[in-house]
């Protein structure tokens, strides 16, 4: 099967969730079929970011064209430029990113000249393209990580400061208008979890999906008796720019961390992940280490004690999750940090919902080793047996199937 990737970014190397989830995916699929990728670069990266990434997605993928955009990682003034645009016009932020003519005229390039089975399309923002000039009857299938205007309605519904939550609220209404219609037009949508599954036949009854969840690298993640974790070491790990993850680390900073200090007057706290704001990346507290990007998170996972989830914000499933699990670590979550996977409290991970329960159940966790290795234990073994790329991607390539035999 000759399969389209059209994508905001390139997959490889993976630097954050998303890039994992599409890293993981298209490795695996390039296993059983012909895979090339469309894909904005940004015009932001670092020096030789985006050289090294069309070298490393090159490495399984027959075909990579890059297109550049100057949003994606536009500086903060540019971005409430676009944002206040958004405001004033029809079509929300997301849709502003994502759609350039230049993007088009590349997708007509490419679909023109070579004939698709399937042209699978990363997040709604990027799902607006028209295909007409493709060869054949390429099946679209959409990949929807989140419900996106699900994500920005629970932001707008959450105590974030008025401005976030009166821009949210009109933003959410048009990406859900825009999410809809691309529903409609694409021929299959693959969801991440079956609450995400459920929210979209609620919207789109009759309209044909299948969930393929996040995974994890099994065999790169995997617990070494060689590195001993730290004691008393909690860790995050997350893209910290998003602002679901910003939320989540100033709440459990307020919240909960005054009151496990209490409980553990020597834990220590790493934060690690791109870009931290400088409400996180300054805050005064020697026990809190920001460490901001790194090449390789397996270390830091590996030296943890425990890995803490405390998202309020969110939908799909957190790839964070899944590779703690994987390295068979103690994880404490919310409820909404943990949704979407297949794991119990007490079995698998500790669930608490407000700081002083998220603060007690890591306490609990950090003073018992016996508890922390069977619950990393559990976890490492549901990781193997559900949720490892080869098995997802299995899913997905099943769902290809599907889909080309009803055009057929």
């Amino acid at each position: 099967m000759n399969v389209l990737l059209l994508t905001p970014y390139l997959p490889t190397p993976p630097r954050f969730g998303a890039h994992r989830r599409i890293h993981g995916l298209m490795r695996e699929i390039a296993n059983r079929h012909d895979v090339s990728v469309l894909a904005f670069v940004d015009t932001h990266a670092p020096p030789g970011e985006t050289e090294e990434s069309q070298r490393a997605t090159g490495e399984y993928c027959r075909k990579v064209v890059t297109v550049p955009n100057g949003r994606v990682g536009a500086p903060n003034a540019h971005k409430r430029a676009l944002q206040l645009r958004s405001m004033a016009g029809l079509h929300s932020y997301e849709h502003l990113v994502g759609n350039l003519p230049a993007m088009q005229t590349a997708l007509d390039s490419v679909i023109s000249a070579e004939k698709f089975d399937v042209i699978q399309v990363e997040f709604p923002n990027v799902a607006a393209y028209d295909f007409s000039a493709a060869k054949g009857r390429p099946r679209l299938c959409l990949d929807e990580h989140n419900i996106e205007y699900d994500v920005l309605r629970r932001t707008a519904e959450a105590d974030v400061g008025i401005v976030r939550r009166v821009y949210n609220a009109i933003d959410w209404r048009k990406l859900r208008l825009e999410e809809r219609r691309e529903w409609r037009r694409f021929h299959g949508s693959v969801l991440t979890s079956k609450r995400d599954q459920e929210l979209l036949l609620k919207d789109l009854p009759g309209a044909k999906t299948a969930v393929v969840p996040n995974g994890v690298d099994v065999d790169g993640f995997v617990p070494t008796s060689s590195a001993k974790p730290v004691p008393d070491t909690v860790l995050f790990l997350g893209a910290i720019n998003y602002y679901p993850n910003t939320e989540g680390v100033l709440f459990f900073l307020k919240e909960a961390w005054p009151a496990l200090k209490a409980l553990r007057p020597s834990v220590k706290l790493k934060i690690v992940g791109p870009k931290p704001p400088p409400s996180i990346s300054g805050w005064p507290d020697p026990s809190v280490e920001v460490t901001g990007y790194v090449d390789d998170v397996r270390p830091h996972i590996a030296s943890a004690a425990a890995m803490i989830v405390p998202l309020r914000i969110g939908g799909g499933t957190r790839l964070k999750v899944l590779e703690a699990m994987s390295f068979g670590k103690a994880i404490v979550s919310t409820a909404l940090g943990a949704e979407g996977i297949d794991i119990q409290h007490d079995r698998d991970i500790l669930i608490a919902d407000d700081g002083p329960a998220l603060a007690r159940q890591l306490a609990r966790v950090l003073a018992d080793e016996g508890l922390a290795t069977r619950l990393g234990a559990a976890a490492r073994k549901l990781a193997v047996d559900r949720y490892s790329w080869r098995s997802c991607a299995d899913r997905l390539s099943n769902f290809y199937d599907e889909l080309v035999a009803s055009g057929a």
